[in-house]
């Protein structure tokens, strides 16, 4: 998903010698119709490579000899990069009517196609672009075109259909759950049928995520037509999201990649399973040999802009920075025009920890040192607010017992940052914040370490398994994982939820029995992160975390079309059998320096 309706869904690159004046020339596609532009400098007589910033209305070009910022791109005789700008079918200068992802797939392929057989081209196409743009990446690289040899995808975590049973579904569901604030402002921004439709104002945004049906949020808003009631009408393990082309567990590759993301973008986990799965479903050693990630701590699409105090929603964590674009520059004049830049050489996993404020390296994701650690739940009296006595222990408690609390879905837990994206809404932002406000309502449960004697940096997978009942047909359970600083600051950094009809399969309901007990497993994604000796690590367990997921009515029903609800009565069982825990992947602790410690 993008931020805004911007223009530019896949970049590519083609690299020649040109001289030349301006021109424009139409990419045709295997029906006839036409996506995208070709756009070449006006009046340049050197051999130059460039970039264009697709957020930039109209797109603009951001590197060489005629363009600012200097620097971030470098010049070189070795050929030109014409850059084809490929617009969404049904959106800006491309034909034919647009449907979500309806056609990337086969459209893409076409785009590459045209591209490398051009008598400008050398035959040999890159591509680049976040959200969208790195979704219809995913897309375009599982159809292993013979030209297609490099590319960027960032941050195009929405690709990722049944591949390792995550179905993001062009990311609007998360866990069973939908990503609510996310795919109502993507759709009042964006996604609209009416070619050039004006995104809708801010106005009001926050009363109408409360708006029941959630089905019809869209037409209450007044947004111009789009495909928004029927991507809810599919729930994330529907059939309906296979036609798309999302990435299987089968697909096959054959690109070199760098793929980059963020720990607070809504899908970091996603970004590094694709990671994987095209290292190991490769069909070629050179491209087994060349997948590579950057994960930085920022929110999505954002690594670029991190600064000397990069601040993530509320938490400055350190220097960020990275030179970026000249990475990328460097990618592709590697394996367009093999350049011998050592690009190839570099780690294969390069992740920042916040609270180190350090940048790490690894050959493989999970790091080969991560361990998982349990930290076990427990309470005595109850772990109902942060004045509870919650705990988290290193072993397991012998005596089994539960912390109960009642869900309202009038009354839900209000998000506050979290790895959310897209919302348009000032008072719906991604980030860290300190959560005091939220963990002292009844509807939470509070469970913390003592203070710390000695560090613990986490990167890798966080999971809770959590052993649960309900009163209610279905409800969902929502996890946070939180560092509580020397001031009592409880940051937040990570999230995740289930919904319990999805509890053992995304693709099918299974309801529940009041009385009974229920085994499951939470994703809080993927991370990495210092938590330092005197500060505590806690756990938040709730049933909601509205806006941004939608609310379980916990009737049973369906979600989308109701408008009736009950409340909940949940309870965390913990001790004896029922040892519910904590999952942290744990790597020995380093300074700023990199030394262990």
């Amino acid at each position: 998903m993008y931020f805004a309706r911007e223009r530019s869904v896949l970049l590519t690159f083609a690299y020649v010698a040109f001289t030349g004046a301006c021109s424009r020339d139409p990419a045709s596609i295997r029906d006839g119709k036409w996506v995208g532009s070709l756009r070449f400098p006006s009046g340049e007589s050197r051999d130059v490579s460039f970039l264009v910033d697709a957020k930039a209305s109209p797109p603009r070009i951001i590197g060489g000899p005629w363009a600012t910022p200097a620097g971030i791109i470098s010049v070189t005789p070795t050929g030109l990069a014409f850059t084809l700008l490929q617009d969404v079918r049904g959106q800006f200068a491309s034909e034919g009517d647009y449907v979500v992802e309806e056609r990337d797939t086969i459209d893409g392929y076409d785009t590459i196609e045209w591209a490398s057989k051009q008598v400008w081209s050398t035959g040999k196409v890159g591509t680049f672009g976040c959200s969208y743009g790195g979704e219809v990446q995913y897309l375009a690289l599982k159809m292993r075109h013979a030209a297609h040899l490099a590319a960027i995808p960032q941050a195009g975590s929405g690709a990722i259909g049944q591949a390792g049973g995550l179905y993001k579904a062009f990311g609007v569901y998360e866990g069973g759950a939908l990503l609510l604030s996310t795919t109502v402002g993507w759709f009042r921004r964006s996604g609209f049928k009416i070619r050039n439709a004006p995104a809708q104002s801010d106005a009001d945004v926050s009363a109408l995520l409360w708006h029941l049906p959630t089905r019809e949020i869209a037409k209450r808003g007044g947004f111009p037509p789009s495909d928004f009631e029927d991507v809810l009408s599919h729930g994330p393990g529907d059939g309906y999201w296979d036609g798309k082309g999302y990435l299987r567990d089968d697909d096959k590759f054959a690109t070199p990649a760098l793929h980059v993301n963020s720990w607070l973008d809504p899908g970091p986990d996603a970004t590094l399973y694709a990671l994987d799965l095209m290292r190991r479903n490769s069909t070629t050693a050179l491209a087994r040999a060349n997948q590579f990630a950057i994960m930085s701590p920022t929110a999505h699409c954002a690594s670029e802009g991190a600064t000397e105090h990069t601040k993530v929603g509320d938490l400055d964590v350190g220097d960020a920075r990275e030179t970026y674009w000249q990475l990328y520059v460097d990618w592709f004049d590697h394996w367009l025009k093999g350049v011998q830049n050592g690009i190839e050489k570099r780690p294969k996993v390069q992740y920042y920890i916040s609270g180190l404020n350090a940048w790490r390296t690894a050959s493989i994701w999970p790091v080969p040192e991560m361990r998982l650690v349990p930290y076990y739940l427990t309470s005595r009296r109850g772990a109902r607010t942060s004045s509870g006595d919650g705990e988290l222990m290193s072993t397991t408690p012998l005596s089994m017992a539960s912390d109960t609390f009642v869900y309202d879905p009038a009354e839900p837990l209000p998000s506050k940052g979290g790895t959310i994206c897209c919302t348009g809404n000032p008072k719906d932002v991604p980030g860290m914040f300190d959560q005091r406000t939220i963990e002292s309502r009844q509807d939470v449960l509070v469970y913390s370490t003592p203070p710390l004697v000695d560090g613990v940096t986490i990167a890798g997978p966080v999971s809770l398994h959590l052993f649960v009942g309900s009163d209610a047909k279905d409800t969902d359970f929502t996890a946070k994982l939180i560092d509580v600083d020397e001031q009592g600051r409880a940051w937040n950094v990570a999230n995740g939820i289930l919904r319990m009809r999805h509890r053992e399969d995304l693709r099918r309901s299974m309801f529940m029995r009041s009385g009974e007990i229920y085994p499951v497993t939470i994703s809080l994604k993927a991370t990495a992160f210092h938590f330092k000796p005197g500060h505590r690590i806690r756990l938040h367990v709730s049933s909601s975390d509205f806006p941004m997921y939608d609310r379980n009515l916990n009737t049973g029903g369906d979600n989308i079309t109701e408008t009736r609800w009950v409340k909940a009565t949940n309870s965390v069982y913990h001790g004896g059998t029922t040892s519910s825990r904590l999952m942290l992947p744990v790597v020995p602790t380093a300074d700023v320096t990199g030394r262990k410690q």
